[in-house]
This record gives structure tokens, sequence and C-alpha cells, in this order.
């Protein structure tokens, strides 16, 4: 088993996809007693539920699971399955004997082209992916990651598959796990800042989107073909990081992204962070930030590396 976000111990990953659909969504769980979670937004279109609970001055200190899902703010709706998940397990915020899950979400834009505009990850679909919730989390082509696609500088007919991707880090006893799901307007690098998967030329080599766009390309390769992008990501650790500790974590995962999504974090992107804390090992704060850092970075290449090529879909690179 590859390390992964569920080397933190208490936290769980479940995917349900919708392989003709072309989409899905992955839910993070969190252990019993819940997390401490703190939420960064990098991008300019993002689609969000309950990113409040987030925030350091919350009156509940705790998440119950984290939702990223495929299907454009429509795909929201796969949270409702998710509360229902844990409410049917007395897990949530207490209310006068009555659980109330906590579960802040975000999406991904992935109508199209590999998959229907129409297909978007439901309630039912949540709860499928809660009841699949394991230690072993697959990569690639699954989850909310199942219509992610990378490179669009030029537009969809050059651009390659996105996905899932998860890895996790130790020093002495501090795990820092990670989770991206790459569906990204830019390229993906590897870490020596060689492009992996991106935006195609006409010859079959990489056309650098970054350095299109520096040259006065028109984004998409005409206007009228834009549409919305988005990386996700969860970092969690077995560290004991306050909420306000955890904005920190989060900004430094970040970093992660931009260090290997080129560009990041554009007019286009909807780029979503959390960072979580499910544990109470002594560690500095610093410490966890740059494993935040390095894990999301390992994260984001190895979702465009297990990435599937889908038959069929026309134009599509890779």
């Amino acid at each position: 088993m590859n390390a992964s976000l569920s080397d933190v111990p208490g936290i769980l990953v479940g995917h349900a996809t919708d392989e003709a659909g072309g989409t899905g969504c992955t839910v993070v769980l969190a252990p019993p007693a819940g997390m401490r979670c703190s939420a960064f937004v990098r991008g300019r279109a993002t689609g969000t539920r309950e990113l409040d609970v987030c925030r350091s001055d919350a009156l509940a200190d705790r998440v119950d699971a984290i939702l990223l899902t495929g299907g454009s703010a429509p795909g929201l709706a796969a949270a409702d399955g998710v509360v229902r998940w844990l409410a049917a397990q007395g897990r949530g915020f207490q209310a006068g004997g009555v659980p109330i899950p906590l579960v802040p979400g975000a999406v991904v834009f992935d109508l199209f082209p590999c998959g229907r505009a129409d297909a978007c990850p439901d309630a039912a679909m949540g709860e499928r992916a809660c009841a699949a919730a394991a230690r072993e989390v697959a990569e690639g082509s699954v989850g909310a990651g199942t219509g992610a696609t990378v490179g669009k500088a030029l537009g969809l007919a050059h651009a390659m598959k996105g996905g899932v991707g998860t890895w996790a880090l130790r020093e002495g006893g501090i795990v820092v796990g990670a989770l991206a799901v790459v569906n990204a307007f830019g390229d993906v690098t590897d870490a020596a800042g060689r492009i992996v998967a991106g935006a195609r030329a006409a010859d079959g080599g990489f056309a650098d989107g970054a350095a299109y766009l520096a040259r006065g390309g028109v984004p998409f390769g005409a206007p009228a073909d834009a549409t919305h992008q988005t990386t996700l990501a969860i970092v969690a650790t077995n560290a004991a990081v306050d909420r306000v500790a955890l904005a920190g974590v989060a900004r430094a995962a970040a970093d992660g992204l931009a260090r290997r999504v080129v560009p990041a974090g554009t007019p286009f992107d909807g780029d979503v962070v959390f960072a979580c804390s499910a544990g109470d090992a002594a560690a500095s704060p610093v410490q966890v930030e740059q494993l935040a850092r390095l894990a999301v970075e390992a994260a984001v290449e190895r979702a465009v590396r297990a990435a599937r090529g889908r038959e069929g879909i026309p134009g599509l690179a890779g």
C-alpha cells in the first residue's frame, strides 16, 4: 500500500465513481472525535460548501468529513449523502442530543469532455463514498478525479487527463499526508520543473501553457471555450495544531500547488486547500507546514501519472 493521506491515524478515504458520466466524488472521513480544520481559498472561481466551519472562530471546533466532488456546483449535493451517513453513525456536533455532521466541501468543474454534462454526483453517491472509505486509497481517474483534465491553456483539444493523487511523509513521530484532485488550467511539473502533463503542441510535445500565455496567447485558444478549472487538496497531520496555525499549514500546502501547477490560481481556477489536525503529537507548526507543502507536491504529480486515458474522447491528448 502506497503512502497516503490515510497514513494519518483515524483518517479514511472513500471514492464513488461514475465511469459512464465521467465524474465522481471523494470523501475524507475524520476520526470519530472529528478533526480541527482550516481552509485556504487560492482560486478565483470556487464552488464550496460550509467553509465557515473551518474558520478559527467557528463555534464547533471540529469537522466530521470533507467532500471533494465533481459536477461543479450541482455536485455539492453529494454532501447531503455524507451528512446522512454520518448522522446514522451518531457522528457530528451534538445539539440537544442530536448529531449535526459538519462537512465542508469543494467542487471541480468536470462537465466535459470526459463525460456527460448532465452527470453530477448526488446524495446517493456521497453515501457510497462514505461506505467505501478505507485506509487504502486508489489514485488516478477515480472519485472526484474521474473527469479531471489538465493543461487547458490552448483549449480542451490539447489537454491531458488529471485525477486523484495522494502521498504522506513521516519525520520521527509526525505524519503529514496529502490528497489532491488535479483538474488544473495549468500544466503539471515534476520536482525539477519539467512538464509531465499539460497542454500538447501540434507535434505531440508539450506546448508550455505558461509561456504561451506570457506571449499573449488567448486562454483556452478562444474566449468562447473558457471553462472553470480547479485543483483541490486536503492535508492532514497527527500533530496537535490549532485552527489558527492550521491556516498557515493550508497556505503552505497551497505553495505546493503553485510549485507543481503552472500557472496556478488563475481567474479560471477554483483552488481550495483544507488543512486538518487529527492527533495530539507534539510538533512545530512550521515543520508541519513544510511537510504539508512537500506532500502536496508529490500528490499532485502522482495524480497525473496515475490518470487513465479514456477512449473515445475526440482530441483529448494522452
